[in-house]
């Protein structure tokens, strides 16, 4: 299909038939378990290794094996915003590196050439089996402090990269003949805050992309390199197929959807609108989705990068395809990704400004994605996932007077968001936000506590912040915390204040986020959820993320499923009765709260009790 100018063309177009089955289907069950046990390996080794509290603690990382012919082979359980397009990241290796050899290194965080935005940093390691580049090991992960003009991982109010600040690392080389260049450590440990935080997490990247190597290699030595060179082939063929009998088993339908980004006052007075049109061809074995129609960038750091407005995509289709997918490039030939440049959902144009790309807007089409194939059914997609990064998830720094005044800067993962309902689940309460899907986890306090010098008054749900359905979203979370000495910067990049998480066919949305100053004196003062607050000691940041979105009509959900929440103070008395029309009464004596059958069904039916 010939592009329109100026659109960038799908990453995996679909052939026009589905390739043939296995040559030998128990091999290939093997070695594709093998492909994720390395990925595996290379995560346990960034886990254990990372110096960051967001990397060892948050699991803010990802890795993937790529194969030398640029297609995404495994990902195991990486974050979808990150993984997704890894292929796209690879291949700047060879196009730029034409003496790519056997013991080299590369670090890459250019937002302009297929990585996610400047924060996350990935090291690939070529992998070379007698002589031929097999595959490429890749390791990302997120960044406490890229070097920004601020302090903070992200900068949303950045007009270009110029006032963003990031140190961008256009696919360096990192090492040659497996001898780390030490010009580019100079590098990056001038710029970083806090170098040795940088330089430890660089070095967990490493060795997991390293690890990868000796495994793909041992792999091939056990099988093969024409088994293995066969087997890559057959199983993106396999992952074709069943995305295509996935999408084939769809209702045909065409969606034209919008949403919006909270406003930012001084940046963005209307906020963002988000617009795609999706077509579902069941008879094609396709999806497509067209994001040519968004406004141009925006001078702030919201705009989408190529990959993440393409793994945002996909991450909603997946979410919304069901479970047993494989996240390779061959399932991917089947999904087309339209995009223009010079677009906020789309490809930047430098020097436009992609500093919060991996959250805020794509979250925004995450959740756009998945709810609008809700429509084409029961059964289908899901509702809005929550998509606040407040103080729950504040980019803390200072100088900590507990070991000489050192400096210090993280972001934290306090407190998760309520994750979207299901037509067949409630949603998750340790969801994260719609890019990570639940796979980054919370902070351990004690853990920061220890390492900052913070104090955590408390973390707790809020009962009824889940958006009411036939299955409820997943609840909010309230966090507050301290400085214990001096003062403490919080740097914050919340969406999800002015509009909330929706709720899709009858569902009700999630309750919106919100955040504090508390003040010697016990006064509280809301502040905008885009900001940099400094707090002294005395003061405290208070927050709570948003709910996530319900699905289905509240009036049809399970009545002992209400029950079970108003007791364990997930939702109040008085949503059970008014919004899910379910009659509660209190035992007098054990103060046990028990179902009035009779007048939920006169509530649920138009009558009075």
């Amino acid at each position: 299909m010939t592009q329109p100018p100026g659109v960038s063309p799908a990453v995996d177009q679909a052939p026009r038939s589905i390739p043939v089955a296995f040559t030998d289907p128990i091999l290939a069950a093997v070695l594709a378990n093998r492909f994720e046990a390395i990925v595996r390996e290379m995560t346990n080794t960034v886990l254990r290794s990372a110096r960051s509290v967001i990397v060892s603690n948050g699991r803010d990382f990802s890795c993937a094996i790529v194969s030398g012919e640029g297609e995404l082979v495994a990902v195991a359980d990486g974050l979808p915003v990150h993984t997704f397009n890894s292929h796209m990241q690879s291949a700047n290796i060879a196009r730029l590196h034409p003496d790519l050899a056997e013991g080299d290194a590369f670090i890459d965080n250019d937002p302009y050439t297929g990585n996610t935005h400047p924060a996350d940093q990935t090291v690939m390691v070529p992998v070379f089996v007698d002589g031929e580049h097999l595959f490429t090991a890749c390791a990302k992960a997120h960044q406490a402090d890229i070097g920004n003009s601020l302090p903070t991982t992200y900068h949303p109010f950045a007009r270009d990269v110029y006032e963003e600040g990031a140190i961008i690392f256009p696919c360096m080389r990192l090492q040659r003949n497996g001898h780390t260049i030490e010009d580019v450590i100079r590098l990056g440990m001038r710029r970083i805050r806090v170098p040795e935080q940088w330089g430890g997490d660089l070095l967990a990247t490493l060795g997991a992309a390293r690890i990868a190597e000796r495994r793909l290699k041992e792999l091939c030595r056990e099988h093969g390199t024409a088994r293995i060179k066969t087997f890559i082939k057959e199983w993106l063929d396999y992952s074709e197929r069943l995305m295509a009998s996935r999408i084939a088993a769809l209702p045909k339908g065409r969606m034209d959807v919008s949403s919006r980004h909270d406003p930012v006052p001084g940046v963005l007075p209307e906020g963002i609108a988000v617009k795609a049109v999706i077509e579902v061809d069941p008879s094609a074995c396709e999806i497509i989705v067209d994001l040519r129609h968004n406004d141009d960038c925006v001078k702030a750091g919201f705009n989408q990068t190529e990959a993440t407005a393409r793994s945002s995509v996909m991450a909603g289709i997946y979410h919304s395809l069901g479970a047993g997918l494989p996240r390779n490039s061959g399932a991917f030939r089947r999904l087309t990704v339209l995009l223009r440049e010079n677009s906020v959902v789309g490809i930047p144009r430098f020097p436009a400004s992609c500093s919060i790309a991996t959250t805020n807007v794509a979250d925004r089409l995450v959740n756009l994605v998945q709810s609008a194939l809700a429509g084409l059914g029961q059964g289908f997609g899901l509702a809005e996932g929550g998509l606040c990064l407040g103080v729950n998830t504040g980019v803390i720094s200072g100088t900590d007077f507990r070991n000489g005044a050192r400096p210090y800067i993280s972001q934290l993962t306090l407190a998760s968001n309520g994750g979207p309902a299901s037509p067949y689940a409630d949603g998750w309460g340790t969801y994260g936000i719609p890019a990570s899907s639940g796979l980054t986890y919370r902070d351990s306090i004690e853990i920061n506590e220890i390492k900052f010098p913070m104090i955590v008054d408390h973390l707790r749900v809020v009962p009824g912040s889940g958006g009411a359905g036939a299955h409820r979203g997943g609840l909010a979370i309230e966090t507050r915390y301290r400085v214990r000495e001096g003062t403490m910067t919080v740097a914050t990049n919340s969406d999800g204040q002015v509009f909330a998480p929706k709720g899709v066919l009858g569902g009700q949305s999630g309750s919106l986020a919100v955040s504090y100053v508390i003040h010697e004196d016990g006064r509280e003062e809301r502040v905008p959820g885009f900001g940099i607050q400094v707090i002294h000691k005395g003061q405290a940041v208070r927050g709570t993320t948003n709910g996530g979105g319900g699905f289905g009509d509240p009036a049809k959900r399970d009545p002992a499923l209400v029950l079970r929440d108003v007791s364990e103070m997930r939702e109040t008395l008085e949503r059970a009765r008014d919004v899910y029309r379910v009659a509660l009464t209190a035992d007098g004596t054990a103060g046990m709260l028990s179902l009035d059958e009779m007048a939920t069904a006169k509530l649920r039916h138009g009558g009075a009790t």
